[in-house]
Formats: C-alpha cells, sequence, structure tokens
C-alpha cells in the first residue's frame, strides 16, 4: 500500500487572467528546494490562457492540484484553497509574483520550526 506524505507546506495560488506572468511563477515554485510541498491552484474563471498553462503544469507535476471555480474573486479563492491544503503551514503567492531563489520556502520553514521549539 503505498502511503503518501503529508506536505509540510502548501503553497497557494489564486489565479485569474494572469498569462503573461504565471509560467515564471510556477517556475519559481515548483523549482523550490524543499520537495515536501504541495501546490494548490485556484482557476478564478480566468477568460485568458490562465488555466491552459496551470492544467499543463499540474499534467507534469504531481505536487499541484487544480481547482477551478467561477470568478469570485482572490479572498473566496484563497478560502477554498485553505480549505484544501493539508501542510502543516501554508503560504500564499500571488500569481504575477516570484519566489526569488530556489531556498525560499525551505528557509522560512526552518525559521518556523526553530521558532516552535521543533528543530
Amino acid at each position: 500500500m503505498h502511503t503518501q506524505q503529508t506536505p509540510l507546506v502548501s503553497i497557494i495560488v489564486p489565479v485569474f487572467n494572469v498569462e503573461k506572468y504565471l509560467n515564471e511563477c510556477l517556475n519559481s515554485i515548483v523549482n523550490q528546494s524543499l520537495s515536501n510541498i504541495e501546490i494548490i491552484c485556484i482557476n478564478d474563471g480566468s477568460t485568458d490562457n490562465s488555466y491552459k498553462i496551470l492544467k499543463s503544469y499540474a499534467d507534469k507535476e504531481k505536487r499541484i492540484k487544480l481547482y477551478s471555480q467561477e470568478n469570485q474573486g482572490v479572498a473566496v479563492a484563497r478560502n477554498y484553497a485553505l480549505k484544501e491544503a493539508k501542510g502543516k503551514y501554508v503560504a500564499f503567492i500571488d500569481p504575477d509574483d516570484i519566489y526569488p531563489n530556489n531556498d525560499i520556502i525551505k528557509n522560512l520553514s526552518q525559521i518556523t520550526l526553530l521558532e516552535a521549539g521543533a528543530g
């Protein structure tokens, strides 16, 4: 029986019409040195190619969980993702932003663990 490891960090990406930036954002997430993550992408009713880009990444990257909803705004999208998140910690990133280096999530999770007295 295959047991799946619980992710340490759930990274939430609410997406609405950001095809111009989405590849760079997703690349900065999937290339993080901490591999024990889940990436929750909520397509919030995009009318551009954002969904196609998300689907392409989700088809190749098993850590990406892709959900779609009618456009309801970023707050509703984030709340939807929070209900699906399985990680011990949650990180948010907007789809027009990037993580500037591949160790950001690892470093933040280590700091959090140290502050909690777990490391």
